[in-house]
C-alpha cells in the first residue's frame, strides 16, 4: 500500500517566525505608547502616572511576550525537543518572565498606594493576580521536575503534556487579562478617535495575534 501523502501537514516555522515579527511590533507599540503618549517611565516620580506605566511596560513586554518566545523556544533553537540548549532557553526567558512579572505587580502597588487607589478591586487586577501566582507555581513545578534535581523519566513524561498545557493556560489568561487591562484604559482615557486609541486597539489586536501564533508553533510540528 502507497504511504499517504502528507502535503496537507503545516509547519510550525511560519507561525513562529510571525510571533517573533509580533513581539518586534508589540514591542515597539507599547514604547511608542508609554514614551511619547504617556509621559515616560519612573520608578520614583512626582508624576505618579509615570510609575504606573511602568506596569505595562513590564506586563506586555517583559511577562507575556518573553514568556511567549520561552514558550516558542522549542521551536525557534535547533535540535530535538530534549536538546538542552532549548530547555536552557525555555528557563531563562520564563525566569526573566517571572521576574518582570513581580516588578510589574510591585509597581501597580505602589502607583496606588501612593495615589491612594484602592487594591485589587477590578476583574483585571483578580485575573492578573490569579495568572502570576499559577506561573510562579508552573515554573516552580518545572525546576523540580526537569531541571534539578529531575524527577524520574516516567515521572516526567508524565508530567510533561500537563506542563505544557498548564503553560498555555496560564500565557492565554495573562493575554485575556492584559486584554482586559487595554480595554479598561481605553475607556478611563475616553481615547475615542485618537492617535493614541488605535494605538492602544493595535497593541491588543497584535497581542490577539501573537497569542494564535504561540499556540500554533506548540501544536504543529516543527522542521528538521
Amino acid at each position: 500500500m502507497a504511504p499517504k501523502s502528507r502535503s496537507y501537514q503545516v509547519s510550525a516555522t511560519p507561525f513562529t517566525v510571525f510571533g517573533h515579527l509580533l513581539f518586534i511590533a508589540v514591542a515597539t507599540l507599547v514604547l511608542v505608547w508609554l514614551l511619547k503618549f504617556r509621559e515616560g517611565l519612573a520608578f520614583e516620580s512626582a508624576n505618579k502616572f509615570k510609575i504606573f506605566n511602568l506596569h505595562p511596560l513590564l506586563m506586555v513586554i517583559g511577562f507575556i511576550l518573553i514568556a511567549g518566545e520561552a514558550i516558542m523556544a522549542y521551536k525557534t533553537i535547533p535540535g530535538r525537543r530534549d536538546a538542552q540548549v532549548q530547555r536552557v532557553v525555555h528557563l531563562t526567558l520564563q525566569t526573566i518572565a517571572l521576574g518582570s512579572g513581580i516588578l510589574g505587580i510591585v509597581a501597580v502597588f505602589k502607583f496606588q498606594d501612593e495615589a491612594e487607589i484602592p487594591d485589587m478591586f477590578t476583574l483585571h487586577s483578580w485575573l492578573g493576580m490569579i495568572a502570576i501566582c499559577l506561573f510562579g507555581l508552573q515554573w516552580l513545578l518545572g525546576f523540580f521536575s526537569f531541571v534539578f534535581p529531575r524527577a524520574e523519566s516516567y515521572s516526567r513524561a508524565g508530567y510533561k503534556p500537563w506542563h505544557i498545557f498548564g503553560g498555555l493556560v496560564i500565557f492565554f489568561l495573562a493575554i485575556a487579562t492584559a486584554e482586559m487591562g487595554l480595554l479598561h484604559k481605553f475607556l478611563l482615557l475616553w481615547l475615542f478617535r485618537s492617535q493614541e486609541a488605535l494605538i492602544v486597539n493595535f497593541i491588543g489586536l497584535l497581542l490577539f495575534l501573537f497569542a494564535v501564533a504561540v499556540g500554533l508553533s506548540v501544536v504543529l510540528p516543527r522542521d528538521y
